[in-house]
């Protein structure tokens, strides 16, 4: 696949199309990416993109609640939708034949969703049912929304995506309408058609039905920046676990920095699979841990590069703490071998293919790039970038941001002593 296969056209109201043609199974799909995510909330209405990631389901003018789903099985479809800090994202799967009804389905709930009162108040007790259920189930959930909460002070990746209970209480109508108003606009949205259509019928079809949805004034800009954190923050959280979580997250750029493609082979160095770093070192080898990772994941403002780690049987949590900042110092003193390197680059090169193999794998790597780093045609520049990465490079980020200063930890563990 390469660059000249992305065909491109953007309606009058502002909504971009970015439409793939492969034939080569009879189906297709269509990535609906909104550039709205938690950083676009504010304290008095956290949650709210979480919250409409929901309600697209509830029903608009045309198809009534539960007639989405309804309609797209009956097609022969399927749809799934996630919500993150910097995005909400909506995907259907399809065959290509059913491709005027997703459409029309897709362009009812933009331009006419129901924001009806009642429906509110149901689907309000079921987001924050999962807000409770979440945080009670999951200690990772509850781990990662305290060293978030401490590792942003000012920036809004300080909340957790599904907002906190008091304010998922309180959305007042105006404020629904509002956020649905400002940023589901046709012109804050990147569409992605994958499949067995042909950009002429898509680009009917997109007149049709999206492109009498009226465009809205740009989004207000996020412009706060996270101060420079100045020194290492902690915090203990108590639940009742069998053995100790570990989260420790550095401070990093966004993506669309420089050193993002370092970082990337810089996290695969150090958990990916089970000859990698961290887990050679504290699973296999010292038995410190029963499973280690680190995540560094796509953002539009600077965020965090996650290392997570669970303490093996009475393992104490800051031994098992130390073994991973002894596997970080022995990347800043001596660097990374020339075989790890080639090995990550293989494994970057594999993925990307395997990715754009799929029709699937096509519109989400296309759209990611076109959201998070501006433009879809950076996706094909993807595996040179990766190529270029040196082993003085993986050292030197490893130097520039994983310092004591610039790392905040959070444990959880059932006994917190007095």
């Amino acid at each position: 696949m390469k660059s000249e296969d992305v065909n491109t056209f953007t309606l009058t109201n502002g909504m971009k199309f970015l439409v793939v043609e492969d034939f080569s199974i009879p189906n297709a799909n269509m990535y609906l990416f909104y550039k709205v995510g938690s950083r676009n909330e504010y304290q008095g209405i956290t949650g709210l993109s979480h919250f409409f990631e929901h309600m697209m389901f509830n029903g608009s003018k045309k198809y009534g609640p539960k007639q989405f789903d309804q309609t797209m099985e009956f097609n022969g479809g399927s749809n799934n939708a996630y919500t993150t800090k910097n995005v909400t994202v909506y995907s259907n799967w399809f065959p290509a034949s059913a491709t005027e009804v997703i459409f029309d389905l897709e362009g009812d709930r933009i331009s006419s969703l129901n924001i009806d009162p009642a429906i509110v108040e149901s689907e309000r007790g079921v987001v924050l049912s999962e807000r409770s259920t979440g945080l009670e189930n999951s200690p990772w959930r509850l781990l990662s929304e305290s060293v978030q909460a401490i590792a942003f002070q000012e920036h809004p990746y300080h909340w957790p995506v599904i907002g906190y209970e008091d304010d998922m209480k309180n959305w007042t109508q105006q404020d629904l309408v509002r956020y649905f108003k400002t940023y589901y606009a046709p012109n804050n949205c990147v569409v992605v058609v994958s499949g067995a259509v042909k950009t002429e019928a898509v680009k009917k079809m997109a007149e049709k039905y999206l492109q009498p949805i009226p465009a809205q004034p740009e989004p207000p800009a996020i412009h706060i920046v996270e101060p420079k954190q100045t020194g290492e923050r902690r915090i203990t959280v108590q639940k009742e676990v069998s053995n100790p979580y570990l989260m420790i997250g550095y401070h990093t750029p966004a993506s669309k920095h420089e050193d993002y493609y370092a970082l990337n082979i810089l996290s695969a160095v150090l958990s990916s699979g089970q000859s990698s770093r961290l887990y050679a070192s504290l699973v296999d080898q010292q038995q410190l841990a029963t499973m280690v990772f680190a995540d560094y994941g796509d953002s539009f403002d600077p965020g965090l590069f996650n290392i997570y780690a669970t303490a093996n049987k009475d393992v104490n949590e800051t031994n098992l703490e130390n073994a991973i900042y002894t596997e970080i110092e022995k990347i800043k003193n001596e660097g990374i071998t020339e075989k790890e390197l080639q090995k990550i680059k293989n494994q970057k090169l594999m993925e990307f293919y395997s990715q754009v193999e799929t029709i699937d794998g096509k519109s989400n790597n296309i759209g990611t790039y076109e959201v998070f780093f501006g433009d879809y045609k950076k996706m094909f520049d993807a595996p040179n970038n990766y190529n270029k990465v040196t082993i003085e490079d993986v050292k030197n980020v490893t130097k520039k941001y994983f310092s004591k200063s610039n790392r905040t930890v959070g444990v959880l563990k059932t006994n917190v002593e007095d």
